[in-house]
């Protein structure tokens, strides 16, 4: 008899990973929705996605992405090499100078919020000098949540260093509630009726949504806590600047700050092209990136958060092949599962958003239009995720920076273009096009340093042939269900389209297993 077919540890990861964010997404969604009907396509809320913008560039660039892509490399090196507590003592030498340093941008930006924001080349320039009064409170209030995600951010790296993934995947989720709270309790005039129960009211208005994230950020911190007590965490003073181990994860951050620069940047830039546009194209933007995130956070975010400390234990004990192997599974399984779920999504998502955010018709349709365009950049946005990484776990940060700054010229360059083509969705497809150049540019520089090259084409076809199959289902169901109830129409739909896809995707799906 054959050996029933083994999770290996990257695919256990994976589906703890998608479970948990899973979850995250669909509290997300429901966070937002409950934002959508209170504030509408409004002003106020343009204002309020704008000002996170700067703080969240400041919380990347020091010590989310920026640092944990940096640091985990490192950080499993050390335990590999030296064990948990040279680790340990490494991770707090990190943790010191990454808030030393996120609290004294976060000065800076407090006190230059206000020329940022008008500035022409700045935050917001298009948005009068009322709602940009707003944008720069706000935007000073969200400082405190960065500086809580600076540790944060960092005890989410030391712990998936450890390959612990349980309490790092349930922060979001604990974020996504305080958000939650500051919608239902501390904005509203009014509290609202849950069952039989009131909630109380703050009447704080947008400014309650902003004491949410703080909520959220300390709730962020605090569920991790238990995980640096049960691997033995012990902090240790000063910033070990002449040591060999920081010094490494500083010259991979370097280029990696840069890098998450640009990243952050493509933000700025297009609230920026959306501020010159109607009203409620900012929000539109902001909602159709949050929808786009559910199957690219899924999908090609779990995967590569789950790979990169196996790819990084590889790499530190020279095991080419193996290496070779797991790039190799983690880019078939997301070409051929993310071309389908973009199309088929496409086709069905009208419906779902109309319910959802009950905006009128046309609102509806720019939100649309917005996340379709989104969509058309999945395969793209996934393959990144891998790439990136892959690179990361070599210790090469100057491949991700030279992807990075040839995305960000392409968005700057096509979109000043196309948002006064096609508006807001041509904001949002010219992050598809620049982030799909990007996925084929580094998988090209990878592709010469792997023992031999990368062998996608089957898994391509059966992408495309599913993609076929699962959309021209979608559109058939949309179409013979035109007059049905909008909910049951686009859930039979998308779930005839999944069926469809699935048979074809069968050796992809079987090679999840494997990762």
């Amino acid at each position: 008899m054959d050996k029933p077919t083994r999770f290996s540890r990257v695919s256990r990861i994976t589906f703890l990973l998608v479970v948990f964010f899973a979850l995250d997404k669909a509290v997300a969604f429901i966070r937002q929705v409950i934002i959508a009907r209170q504030f509408g396509l409004s002003a106020e809320l343009d204002s309020f996605n704008v000002a996170n913008n700067l703080p969240d560039l400041l919380f990347a660039l020091i010590s989310g992405g920026a640092l944990a892509m940096a640091f985990i490399p490192v950080l499993a090196e050390e335990i590999t090499k030296g064990g948990r507590q040279a680790a340990w003592n490494l991770f707090s030498k990190i943790a010191n100078l990454a808030f030393l340093v996120t609290a004294g941008l976060a000065v800076l930006v407090a006190l230059f919020a206000d020329p940022m924001v008008r500035w022409e080349l700045g935050i917001a320039p298009g948005f009068e000098s009322g709602q940009q009064d707003l944008v720069v409170n706000l935007m000073r209030l969200n400082l405190i949540a960065t500086l809580i995600f600076s540790i944060s951010g960092l005890v989410m790296a030391g712990l998936q260093a450890n390959q612990h993934f349980l309490l790092p995947a349930m922060a979001p989720l604990l974020y996504n509630f305080g958000q939650i709270f500051g919608a239902l309790v501390l904005s509203p005039q009014e509290g609202y009726r849950l069952g039989g129960i009131t909630l109380p009211a703050f009447g704080l208005g947008v400014h309650g949504l902003v004491y949410g994230v703080i909520l959220g950020a300390l709730l962020h911190l605090g569920i991790q806590l238990p995980g640096l007590i049960r691997y033995q965490f012990r902090w240790n003073s000063g910033l070990g600047l002449r040591t060999e181990p920081v010094r490494k994860v500083l010259r991979l951050m370097g280029p990696r700050l840069i890098t998450m620069m640009f990243i952050q940047l493509i933000f700025i830039v297009r609230d920026n092209l959306a501020s010159r546009l109607e009203e409620g194209a900012v929000t539109a933007l902001t909602y159709g990136w949050m929808i786009f995130q559910v199957p690219e956070t899924l999908i090609g975010t779990t995967i590569g958060t789950a790979l990169l400390p196996t790819l990084s234990e590889q790499v530190a004990r020279q095991e080419r092949e193996e290496f070779f192997a797991s790039v190799q599974r983690a880019v078939r399984v997301l070409i051929a599962i993310t071309l389908p779920v973009a199309v088929i999504l496409s086709f069905g998502l009208r419906p779902l958003l109309l319910l959802a955010f009950d905006f009128d018709s046309a609102g509806t349709d720019l939100l649309t239009w917005v996340t379709r365009a989104y969509l058309a950049g999945l395969v793209g946005q996934s393959l990144v995720e891998v790439a990136v990484r892959s690179f990361y776990a070599r210790q090469n940060a100057l491949i991700p920076l030279l992807g990075a700054g040839f995305t960000f010229a392409v968005y700057v360059l096509v979109g000043s273009q196309l948002y006064r083509l096609v508006g807001a969705a041509g904001i949002s497809l010219t992050d598809s096009i620049a982030f799909t150049a990007e996925a084929v540019l580094l998988l090209l520089i990878l592709n010469r340093r792997l023992v031999r090259s990368l062998q996608v084409g089957g898994s391509l076809l059966r992408g495309l042939l599913a993609a076929t199959a699962g959309g021209a289902v979608v559109w058939l169901g949309m179409t013979l269900m035109a007059d049905w109830n909008p909910l049951l129409q686009s859930l039979i739909s998308l779930a005839g389209g999944g069926l469809a896809a699935i048979p074809i995707l069968l050796p992809e799906l079987r090679l999840i297993l494997k990762l």
